[in-house]
Parts: structure tokens; sequence; C-alpha cells
């Protein structure tokens, strides 16, 4: 089993900063493609950024040019810049990982979600 543990959330102005993290850990072999999607009140869970093994980064048309995906393959760890922020960036962000593990298999993974709020 794999588990995911987010931090970095909170509650922030029009135009702030946060930084996401999220954690893997169990007895993972492997991390492939890890990412960060996010789920507003009443809306589907949308992808926001993924970040490949290699480095290669996706984004979403809406955050490009204010958002950063990043990861640390040795740490099994994955982090979201998020500059620039807008009132509509609120939601809850969910951390997403693919993981090979000698248990389990290929898998995806999610973490349990830590809200962003950004309000005046």
């Amino acid at each position: 089993q794999v588990q995911l543990v987010e931090s970095g959330g909170g509650l922030v102005q029009p135009g702030g900063s946060l930084r996401l993290s999220c954690a893997a850990s169990g007895t993972i072999f492997r991390a492939n493609a890890m990412g960060w999607y996010r789920q507003g009140p009443g809306n589907q869970r949308d992808l926001v950024a993924a970040i490949t093994r290699s480095g290669v980064t996706n984004y979403t048309d809406s955050v490009k040019g204010r958002f950063t995906i990043s990861r640390d393959n040795a740490k099994n760890s994955v982090y979201l810049q998020m500059n620039s922020l807008k009132p509509e960036d609120s939601a809850v962000y969910y951390c997403n990982g693919n993981f090979a593990t000698w248990s389990s298999g290929t898998r995806d993974y999610w973490g349990q979600g830590t809200q962003v709020t950004v309000s005046s």
C-alpha cells in the first residue's frame, strides 16, 4: 500500500502564493507520473498539473505561467508552487501518483486533499 499525505493548503489573499507538498510512503518500488487535481464545490475533479518521472510537465491552461509543479524522486514527493492566486483557484487540491509496489502491482493512489481558499 501507498499513502499520500498533502500539506500546505490554507487561506490566502488574491495575488498571493502557496506551496503544496505531497509525500508518498509505503513499499514503493517505483514512482511514475505524479500530479495535482482540484475539485471545487459541485464540480468534478480536474487535473491541474502533472509531471512524469523524468520531469516532463503538463498544466491545465488556466494555471499556465502561475503554477509550477516539481518533484523529488528520492523522496517520492511532488510539489505545486502556486503564484498569483485567484479566487477561482479555490478548491480542494488532491495529490495523485502512479506507483509500482511489490504487493499491489502498479496503480494510482490519491491523497486526502487539502483546502485552498483564495479570498480577501
